[in-house]
């Protein structure tokens, strides 16, 4: 049931996006406490800062809502809707089914405008730390990434936790990866280069995705885009110490979130199935593009999976953005320092499938 205080909070949301891109820098800081915010030598962006402030000023503090799955879901669809970009447009788009190890897998096929020859295909898994997101939710940003990356995006609605324990959602990524390199001619994509990406939990998928392919001889993904992925559910690192509340996604969102999507199963954080920073062997795997947040728990596993790629021969390419909090390719209507950081994450992405 929709209370007073949800109505309150999402018609905030809504005049904060269309106020925060039209204020000057100064401005900004002003209304969200008058000074810069600087952490561990990195300065939150003034977009971020001021979305912040507003958040906490309704009570708002992370993702999850009272411990529930339904009302974290229905606060996280709310929360896409408010920040779609609506004017950002792709040639079509359409509903795809895809034959699952448990049943159909819904996904959705976004066509690029493009013309001449047959674009890359990526294959994207949303974020919402198994447990929220869904094809809706990430409408706005696979439409961004087929529109300024040029490329057919298939996005993927796999199974979430807690119904579906880990490794449900790993299941179903790597059936939807192996089913697009087979019909990518009949998607109208390069069956030559087809990619898997995703932020977060489908970050996470992505790279786990990426090393099955390998260790089960089929063919591996053209690059593995892995938006500040999670990759050691044991935690510890410094970044989760340092962001663990104020900065959208919190120590307790990231606890619950894992909590749920590997209690009751069979494997334990420490299973390279669920962590795949812990697998042994990561050379002969598929060039990186590894992206992380400076004001983000998950910065430094990030960072820690792209030095392990790289000290295992993997081909990576390491993009850091320092002034950028966690669940920003979500928040691209803000414009300015968001929309610089996605644009130069997808712009890499572009010139990373531009080849053969």
């Amino acid at each position: 049931m929709t209370t007073v205080k949800d109505r309150a909070l999402a018609v905030g949301n809504r005049l904060g996006v269309k106020v925060i891109p039209r204020l000057p820098d100064a401005a900004k800081r002003l209304l969200s406490g008058g000074r810069a915010v600087t952490i561990d030598g990195n300065t939150l962006d003034p977009s971020l800062q001021m979305l912040l402030a507003a958040q906490r000023a309704t009570g708002v503090d992370g993702l999850v809502i009272a411990d529930d799955a339904r009302a974290s879901r229905a606060n996280f669809a709310a929360l896409s809707q408010t920040l779609n970009e609506r004017d950002v447009r792709v040639a079509d788009i359409r509903p795809v089914s895809i034959p699952g190890p448990a049943g159909t897998i819904p996904a959705r096929h976004y066509r690029p405008t493009v013309g001449g020859d047959p674009a890359p295909l990526l294959v994207f898994f949303h974020g919402g730390g198994w447990v929220l997101g869904d094809l809706d939710s990430y409408d706005s940003a696979c439409r961004l990434i087929s529109r300024d990356a040029g490329v057919h995006v298939l996005a993927v609605d796999y199974r979430l936790a807690p119904e579906h324990r880990a490794p449900a959602a790993v299941d179903d990524a790597y059936a939807a990866y192996l089913w697009a390199r087979e019909r990518a001619v009949d998607l109208g994509a390069d069956p030559r280069r087809v990619a898997v990406g995703g932020d977060s939990a489908g970050g996470n998928l992505a790279a786990v995705v990426t090393r099955l392919a390998r260790d089960a001889g089929d063919p591996l993904p053209s690059l593995q885009w892995l938006i500040y992925p999670a990759t050691d559910l044991r935690g510890g690192t410094r970044s989760r110490s340092l962001f663990s509340d104020g900065f959208l996604l919190t120590k307790h969102d990231v606890d619950w979130f894992q909590n749920r999507y590997v209690e009751g199963s069979d494997l334990d954080f420490s299973d390279p199935l669920v962590s795949p920073l812990l697998a042994e062997d990561l050379s002969g795997l598929s060039p990186a593009l590894v992206v992380t947040a400076g004001f983000d728990l998950l910065r430094d596993e990030g960072d820690q999976y792209a030095t392990r790629l790289r000290e295992s021969g993997v081909t990576v390419d390491y993009r850091s953005m320092p002034s950028m909090i966690h669940g920003f390719i979500n928040l691209n209507v803000l414009g300015g320092g968001v929309g610089r950081a996605n644009a130069e994450m997808i712009s890499a992405l572009r010139a990373h499938l531009a080849h053969d």
